[in-house]
């Protein structure tokens, strides 16, 4: 299996909870790379061009609202099998319906505050990744425990 990467936020909520630690703790542990980072406060242009393929949509506008509410910590993560992987680790959208043990499930309460946000495949992390960060900002490295994490 080949190395992919991934876009995840690190919604508003999670940030005004103090959960930032605990989040990409999460994603480290699990041997997942982190290979760009930051936080953004949001512009709504941001906001929009990140939630488009949702406009006209009756959640929209409150997810735009909710979005530039708050700073988010935007990242690039990368490992083997990274969408899904950071998609199992996230769990279900609806928290009520995420498993504990997943992001969501141990963090979240309701589905408009569902603390991070995962690209859901190959083409929208790519979207993702190029709206929110600049090949500059994405760190090219090895992990000295990457020899350990594959086979």
């Amino acid at each position: 299996m080949e190395k992919e990467r991934t876009f995840i936020m690190i919604k508003p909520d999670a940030v005004q909870r103090g959960l930032i630690g605990q989040i990409i703790s999460r994603f480290e542990q699990k041997g997942i790379k982190i290979i760009a980072m930051k936080m953004v406060a949001v512009d709504r242009h941001l906001a929009e061009q990140h939630y488009a393929i949702h406009r006209g949509k009756p959640f929209f506008e409150p997810t735009v609202q909710y979005i530039i509410s708050s700073p988010v910590i935007a990242m690039v993560l990368e490992g083997i099998n990274a969408i899904e992987m950071v998609r199992g680790m996230m769990g279900k959208t609806n928290p009520q319906e995420a498993t504990m043990g997943t992001i969501r499930g141990d963090y979240g309460q309701l589905i408009g505050r569902n603390i991070v946000h995962g690209s859901d495949g190959k083409e929208t992390a790519e979207k993702e990744i190029k709206l929110w960060f600049t090949p500059k900002e994405i760190a090219h490295y090895t992990r000295i425990d990457e020899q350990w994490m594959t086979e």
